[in-house]
């Protein structure tokens, strides 16, 4: 059964060099979980110290392979939480006028 987990990262302050310059790569993961369906959302703070994001599994340890995959992984520290629900307005349904 499919369960929503929230994570928290930890990013490191200042960013190293390396850590810069795989960011492409990590958005190419990104985009590419967002498309299957194991990540609902991805959000960065504005002073960039901390990410979220919604990850669809079944079970936390799936959630930390996924996380392995990210290429950024060895710099983020994650926190996961276990989730009852996750709303949001792309849920609701939409109707057409027309």
């Amino acid at each position: 059964m499919l369960k929503q987990f929230m994570v928290e990262f930890d990013l490191p302050d200042p960013f190293p060099i390396e850590f810069v310059q795989r960011i492409p790569q990590q958005r190419n993961m990104v985009n590419y979980m967002l498309a299957e369906g194991k990540i609902k959302s991805y959000s960065l703070s504005l002073d960039r110290s901390k990410l979220w994001s919604i990850f669809v599994a079944e079970s936390e340890f799936e959630v930390m392979e996924l996380i392995a995959q990210f290429p950024l992984s060895d710099w983020m520290r994650p926190n996961i939480q276990e989730l009852m629900f996750h709303n949001s307005s792309d849920m609701v349904l939409q109707f057409s006028l027309n």
